[in-house]
């Protein structure tokens, strides 16, 4: 929430300082100002207790990462009033009408333990659709940037907040739009890719999705998390100031500015040494007082008491509440440890009242925004009867599974499965958990419940296959596990998977991650890999089935790009990054035929194993022969990704000079000689030279286009010179004069058309960045 969202009043917006009649609980007056007068009739108790949260849970470990002590001693927690409610619904494998009666009686007793009625903010997990039994699970963030497709994302978010809403819910953890560094990072699943400008587009399209049911959308995770060092879960971020400002704030400025997300939570990293939940640097400075931001700062679960525990910046936890307060944290998440000793560090003099009374302000706006104290009830009378799992959420899985395939390969392979007799292989093939991410229920949650049935269907790509091709034609040898690489079990269980691709016409092997927490699981939070090997066997089942010549197809279903470089003799490759419960038919369709393949890679395919770079490096980050025999291309590159179509680009045109502070058209044709197909036309930069060093190519513009057989279309990118602008070696941002060559093609190592153009005039500094890079296209043309 910045200064230019004008429909949201601000804090500052507070009207008259002496309200006559009913004070706060006066409806007419403005969010800040009902905020305002509310917080001035608080208590130091009670401004602390709307703060605070609390999780009605014994098994808080499971789902978070462990703290051994709980600070807070109250016979009643609830008294003096709460801030947040934590995952009432996500929790455990309640049933809609379960939760529901569960929230009503919560929110009652809430309103009934503190003088003024103050009711609390319920907040749930909602990354890969709501966290809860029953409810649809979606494809990952992942999956979502393969789609290329903002407004498909955008609805998914809004059908997400919809039925949030009518459950009486206010606030949604979710997007994450941290940028990859490192694909052995077990968090990948979660987001939206390495590119920051993909990442920026798709994160705030979710957010505006999920912001228009009135969620307050919150961003994860503020800052840097996933470009921790050594990919390892938790780690430090190792950073130079100027990476991090134009690579990894420029999605959360994105997601607050352009989608209108009203809450950020911190990161548990620390940067340079200064942890996220105690950087006032980055919480006041940078959000608040530079970017305008003015919604609630959250913790990552238990963020603040590991200020002490972890990061050992703070003596007890008492202190580390300090630290997180006077640095900008507003609201302690999961559950009160150190805000709840902030009224004694007040009186001692330790801590200023007036950081307490900013952080319920904005808190108490929040619930003054989302309803709680309109006339109405606080959760809505029929909320028993909302269908989390509806027909709507499902076509909108389906769409989203279908559009982000992504096929790699194909040398005539998809036409085998036509006929004749099919293998299929791989433990990932009769496996859910190798379909839906690590923060989807049937994972997160139901994994600790076992024998527990899932809520709703999802159905594997075996049995999809089954469906897709016939029963009959079909036999199936898992050919070992996703977790073991027993030597013995596995080999019986390859020589299993050989011995039936032999008497079969074609196999398909399918392979990949089961998604779990801390270890319960190859991908998801804290499973961090040590390398890019297929976990598991998979390596030696797909070697050996490759080995007997049989045509074999190749489909991973994962959370992070797995090396394939070994596996050149498969006739065909599709990557599928944890598809949803909609998933398997996609992913089966793809096969077929029956679904066109549109995706494109949101992060490269690596060749090698041990190599785990991204693409947005400059040319000292890419192969070098005869400086280091390590060679980094990867085997399929960012963007990359098969159609129907035969797609040539034919021209791309742009006035030969910008101005610092100008814009320019960029046009690019392309003819489609193949089948009908959307293509994903990709306007990347490249700096001959610059002040700073500048990636090799970077990307600065997408269109997701269709476009019949035999037709021509033109795109034309709307391109300010502030989108080209870097910070420099003075640490201001600015837009350099100097050469730039712009190149469209359909990923980024295939530089199909190219204009060269050159910025004029003086460095140009900016005060704000530009984040988007506007498109439109022409009719078609035959």
């Amino acid at each position: 929430m910045l200064h230019d969202a004008s429909t949201t009043p601000t804090l500052s917006d507070t009207g008259p300082t002496d309200t006559p009649g009913k004070g706060w609980r006066d409806q007419s007056l403005p969010p800040g100002e009902r905020a305002r007068l509310l917080t001035a009739e608080l208590t130091l108790e009670e401004k602390a207790a709307q703060l605070g949260s609390i999780w009605l849970t014994d098994s808080a470990d499971d789902f978070a990462p462990k703290l051994e002590h709980v600070g807070g001693s109250a016979s009643d927690p609830f008294e003096g009033g709460l801030g947040q409610l934590t995952r009432v619904f996500g929790t455990e494998p309640v049933t809609v009408a379960e939760g529901v009666r569960r929230l009503r009686e919560l929110q009652e007793r809430i309103v009934a333990s503190n003088r003024l009625g103050i009711p609390a903010i319920a907040h749930e997990e909602c990354l890969t659709g709501l966290a809860a039994y029953g409810a649809t699970a979606f494809p990952t963030p992942l999956a979502w940037a393969a789609t290329f497709d903002e407004e498909l994302i955008r609805q998914m978010a809004e059908a997400i907040g919809s039925d949030m809403r009518a459950l009486g819910i206010h606030q949604g953890l979710a997007p994450v739009v941290d940028v990859v560094k490192d694909y052995r990072w077990g968090r990948v699943e979660e987001t939206l890719g390495e590119d920051p400008y993909v990442v920026s587009q798709i994160g705030a399209a979710y957010v505006a999705g999920l912001e228009s049911t009135g969620i307050i959308s919150t961003l994860k995770h503020f800052a840097g998390y996933a470009a921790s060092r050594g990919a390892r879960n938790h780690g430090p971020v190792s950073m130079g100031p100027r990476e991090f400002a134009d690579t990894v704030l420029p999605p959360f400025e994105a997601a607050l500015r352009h989608g209108g997300a009203r809450s950020v939570m911190t990161s548990y990293t620390d940067i340079d040494g200064v942890p996220s939940s105690s950087n006032r640097h980055l919480l006041t400075t940078l959000l608040r007082e530079r970017w305008g931001f003015e919604g609630t700062v959250v913790t990552d679960y238990w963020a603040v008491p590991f200020l002490s525990v972890m990061h050992h910046v703070a003596a007890d936890t008492a202190e580390a509440g300090r630290l997180a307060l006077c640095a900008g944290v507003d609201v302690e998440l999961p559950q009160t440890a150190a805000y709840g000793e902030l009224p004694r560090l007040i009186r001692e003099g330790v801590v200023d009242e007036r950081d307490l009374d900013r952080s319920v302000q904005r808190h108490l706006r929040h619930k003054f925004e989302v309803g709680l104290f309109d006339d109405g009830p606080l959760v809505p009378a029929d909320a028993e009867s909302v269908d989390l799992d509806s027909s709507r959420n499902r076509e909108i899985s389906s769409r989203i599974a279908e559009e982000s395939v992504v096929l790699l390969r194909d040398e005539d392979a998809l036409a085998l499965l036509r006929s004749g007799n099919i293998a299929v292989l791989g433990p990932a093939a009769d496996q859910f958990r190798s379909l839906v991410g690590c923060y989807a229920f049937p994972n997160h949650v139901l994994s600790k419940h076992p024998g527990h049935d899932l809520g709703i269907k999802i159905p594997t790509v075996l049995t999809a296959i089954r469906e897709e091709f016939g029963a009959d034609r079909v036999r199936f040898e898992a050919g070992g596990e996703i977790t073991s690489d027993d030597i013995v079990d596995a080999a019986s269980a390859v020589a299993a998977a050989v011995a039936l691709t032999r008497k079969s016409d074609v196999a398909v092997v399918v392979v990949g991650d089961v998604a779990g927490l801390f270890g319960d699981g190859t991908s998801g939070e804290g499973c961090d890999a040590a390398d890019l090997r297929l976990p598991g066997g998979q390596d030696a089942l797909v070697t050996a089935v490759l080995d007997t010549g049989v045509p074999t197809l190749l489909v991973v279903l994962s959370g992070r790009p797995y090396a394939l470089g070994a596996y050149e003799k498969a006739r065909a490759i599709v990557q599928a990054f944890f598809p949803g419960a909609d998933g398997a038919a996609a992913v089966a369709g793809v096969l077929s035929g029956r679904v066109p393949p549109t995706g494109r890679l949101p992060v490269q395919i690596p060749r090698h194993p041990s190599i785990s770079t991204t693409y947005l490096q400059p040319a000292l980050g890419l192969s070098n022969p005869g400086i280091t025999a390590l060679d980094n291309t990867p085997l399929y590159p960012f963007g990359f990704g098969l159609t129907r179509g035969a797609m040539v680009y034919e021209t791309i045109t742009a006035a030969a000079k910008l101005g610092t502070a100008g814009s320019l058209d960029v046009a690019v044709r392309i003819r489609n000689d193949g089948d009908a197909t959307v293509e994903v036309v990709q306007l990347y930069v490249a700096f001959p030279s610059a002040p700073v060093v500048r990636p090799a190519v970077q990307l600065i513009g997408y269109a997701r286009v269709l476009i019949g057989s035999g037709e021509s279309r033109t795109v034309s990118f709307h391109l300010d010179a502030a989108r080209l602008a870097i910070t420099g070696e003075d640490g201001a941002l600015g837009v350099d004069p100097g050469p730039l060559r712009l190149i469209a093609g359909p990923s980024a190592a295939d530089a199909a058309v190219t204009a060269e153009v050159t910025i004029v005039g003086e460095r140009l500094l900016l005060a704000e960045r530009a984040l988007r890079t506007p498109w439109s296209i022409s009719a078609s043309t035959s």
